[in-house]
């Protein structure tokens, strides 16, 4: 299964933020149609829905295991250890996917918007490197020119 299939904890507020079903976001960014913002939310939406999935997988497990129905001679503390370290890292990782797809939802404009202004930023985008410090540095040698 595609991930653009995988469900997501964030799937409404794309769909709210950029105006499309997640599916028709992909499509706008497999055909070069997207912006910045979309692109990442995109990236950021995938890494969430793998999370969540491993998520669901080592609960499922961790459940399976422990169930009423589950035969006691199978039960194993070495695995529900490692399913405890594991679920802690899926855990992780999606809290990690979902603040920052968050951070970015609230941050950057949908590709139909102007940005929202900022006091003292120019909307100008340079490429130019800033010029080097002209003052002498320390450590560095001074030559003399005729």
């Amino acid at each position: 299964m595609s991930v653009i299939d995988k469900p997501s904890s964030r799937d409404a507020a794309l769909q709210e933020a950029f105006g499309s079903a997640v599916a028709e976001l992909y499509a706008q960014v497999a055909q070069g149609e997207a912006n910045a913002a979309l692109q990442r939310a995109l990236e950021l939406r995938s890494f969430l829905a793998i999370a969540e999935e491993q998520v669901a997988r080592v609960r499922d497990r961790a459940h399976a295991a422990t169930g009423p129905d589950g035969d006691m001679d199978d039960l194993s503390a070495e695995n529900l250890r490692w399913d405890a370290d594991w679920l802690e890292a899926a855990l992780a990782a999606r809290d990690g996917y979902t603040a920052a797809l968050d951070e970015l939802l609230r941050t950057m404009p949908a590709p139909n918007q102007a940005g929202p202004s900022r006091p003292g930023l120019s909307p100008k985008i340079t490429t130019a490197a800033p010029p080097a410090p002209t003052a002498p540095r320390a450590g560095a040698v001074r030559t003399r020119h005729p």
